[in-house]
């Protein structure tokens, strides 16, 4: 009898394997979540070591620039906010003309000696800026249409006379702005003023393009 009792009971699976399969698998994820992490940490570390440089590059280039216009500047005759040269309108210019005042010719021949070393040392080129006030151009002026026109025709002046004066033709071109981007208010004489500028900026040199004609 007691043979037949003991013949019907199944023994039990063993539990130990499974668990330890479990284990296995949990230690498996856990192994790839902790890699995960830590190339996200290295990324963002590379990442941020990449931002410091740029940053630290940029003071650099900066300072560069101040040094490069130290005169200038001592003088008041320009000024360098956030890396743009700013020349005043009424240095360059009569009021509603692009023709250069012998003061403000004077004063772009001494930035082209600073401002090509420079271009050199950083491999960068020059973005020159016309801006104007928001006032409406006087009656019967046929060389410019609006202050579009007229900001552009600055912006070339300037420029031609840089190159004029030895900056690479191939580092500089120009761009007009008209009455946007103010810098003051144009609510009186002192604000349109300030507007009326010319304003030159160091920018990264565009890529070289490749000359192989597109299929």
């Amino acid at each position: 009898m007691s043979e037949d009792i003991d013949g019907g009971v199944e023994p039990s699976a063993p539990i130990w394997p499974v668990f330890g399969d479990l284990m296995s698998a949990l230690l498996g994820a856990f192994v790839l979540i902790l890699v995960s992490v830590i190339g996200l940490q290295l990324e963002l570390s590379s990442r941020l070591d990449q931002e410091v440089k740029q940053r630290q590059q940029e003071t650099q280039r900066r300072k560069t620039l101040e040094q490069a216009l130290a005169g200038p500047l001592a003088a008041g005759r320009v000024t360098l906010v956030n890396g743009r040269i700013g020349i005043s309108g009424n240095v360059l210019f009569a009021l509603n003309s692009d023709r250069l005042q012998p003061e403000g010719r004077d004063l772009l021949k001494s930035l082209a000696g600073p401002l090509s070393a420079y271009l050199r040392a950083n491999d960068q080129i020059l973005m020159v800026s016309g801006f104007t006030d928001d006032q409406q151009l006087r009656e019967g002026n046929r060389r410019f249409a609006d202050n579009w026109e007229l900001s552009a025709q600055r912006a070339l002046t300037v420029t031609r006379a840089l190159i004029d004066a030895g900056v690479p033709g191939n580092s500089i071109f120009a761009a007009a702005f008209g009455s946007q981007q103010p810098v003051s208010p144009n609510a009186d004489d002192a604000g349109r003023a300030k507007n009326r500028r010319v304003e030159i900026a160091p920018i990264p040199r565009p890529a070289a393009t490749s000359g192989k004609p597109r299929e």
